[in-house]
């Protein structure tokens, strides 16, 4: 994995705006609804050559196919997994919400006429089968499209996302296998497929896991310390998913949720740094940027980041419309490198931008930001 060795690089945690059409034909193809393959498959592939050569455009040195195939970054892998059905939930099933503890002291927030985001994570989908993977064909069309884009644009390196286990699991209720740990391990193994696809094409391999954190909302009856037990499991279970793949062509993201809301009762950086930094990466994405999570810098005056690791803080967010200025990203990266050393720093963002912003012009230019502030970052630190 590419290293800040001589000026602050410029990455991004993953999902980038989709066209409107293709948007379109990605959700029918989601709802299994008739789509025209051959249509879909152009217009997926000239899509990516599009989004490859905005990202260089806007001075993102590490770049993805924004994610421009799939509906989300976790709800894409029903369709690369065997072993589950859908139906309504049952009667006494409640929804998993990743802002559950906010809920409690701000319900009339999630409560109000037109809220969107109450029942986005409700379990509608059931494990009934021994889980398999079932992807192939869908994870070589995202690899083939992604190569296809980059052949004669100049990166630094090229990254495609896959989601962890641990978030899958949220989604998808257990009614076969015999325990959490069965089934997080299942799901580990099956998706393993999907890893190694990525990292054997040559790509690296993005891990993203939001609900490393945001599941502490999702459970909001848990102490600390039994959370913790709850995350080493989901962790142990990645990493035996990871293993013997080699570890510098992994990284790995993981935020707070992405939805817009409070945020009070989020969990402590400093409670889980160190079951993140047990993940098997080389890289670790995380947020960094908003108003709940940047003063947890600090965390690393007491968190050494261990030898030949890479942090990758998110200095350009998700959470407002607000542009952010290209001298705070600087300052942001020059703090950062001050504590861990330049070249362990690139600079990312806190979370997906493409579905998270009030529209697309506006990712374009948090990019642009955050680029132009690398560059300055590279003037304090190298003096160029």
């Amino acid at each position: 994995m590419k290293r800040s060795s001589n000026r602050i690089l410029v990455t991004h945690a993953g999902a980038l705006p989709q066209p409107g059409e293709l948007r379109e034909m990605v959700l029918t193809k989601s709802r299994r609804q008739p789509y025209e393959k051959e249509t879909f498959a152009r217009r997926l592939k000239s899509a990516v050559a599009d989004v490859v050569n905005q990202q260089t455009d806007c001075g993102i040195d590490i770049v993805n196919d924004g994610e421009l195939g799939k509906t989300n970054f976790t709800t894409y892998v029903r369709e690369r997994l065997g072993g589950f059905e859908e139906r309504p939930p049952k009667p006494d099933d409640q929804p998993a919400v990743i802002f559950g503890r906010d809920m409690v002291e701000f319900r009339e927030y999630f409560d109000r006429p037109g809220e969107a985001v109450r029942g986005r994570h409700a379990r509608q989908f059931f494990c009934t089968a021994p889980l398999t993977y079932a992807g192939h064909d869908a994870v070589k069309m995202d690899i083939d499209n992604f190569r296809a884009a980059l052949q004669g644009v100049d990166v630094e390196e090229a990254f495609l996302p896959a989601v962890a286990p641990g978030t899958i699991e949220h989604w998808m209720k257990n009614e076969y296998y015999p325990n959490d740990e069965a089934y997080v391990y299942a799901i580990a193994e099956a998706m393993r497929e999907e890893y190694k696809a990525i990292v054997d094409a040559g790509f690296i391999l993005q891990i993203d896991d939001p609900d490393l954190a945001d599941a502490w909302q999702m459970n909001p009856g848990m102490s600390t310390a039994q959370y913790r037990k709850f995350a080493e499991l989901r962790i142990d279970a990645l990493n035996h998913a990871l293993r013997d793949l080699p570890l510098e062509r992994i990284r790995f993201h993981m935020c707070w949720g992405s939805y817009h809301g409070p945020h009070k009762y989020d969990i402590p950086l400093r409670d889980i740094v160190d079951i993140i930094l047990k993940v098997r990466a080389q890289a670790y994405s995380i947020e960094a940027s908003n108003p709940c999570h940047e003063h947890e810098w600090r965390v690393w005056e007491e968190t050494k980041l261990p030898a030949g690791k890479i942090l990758v803080p998110g200095v350009a967010g998700h959470f407002s419309d607000f542009i952010e200025h290209p001298e705070l990203i600087a300052e942001r990266l020059v703090k950062y490198a001050k504590l861990m050393g330049r070249e362990n720093v690139i600079a990312g963002t806190d979370c997906g931008l493409g579905p998270r912003v009030g529209h697309p012009r506006i990712a374009w230019a948090k990019f642009a930001a955050m680029a132009q502030g690398a560059r300055l970052a590279t003037r304090q630190l190298w003096g160029h």
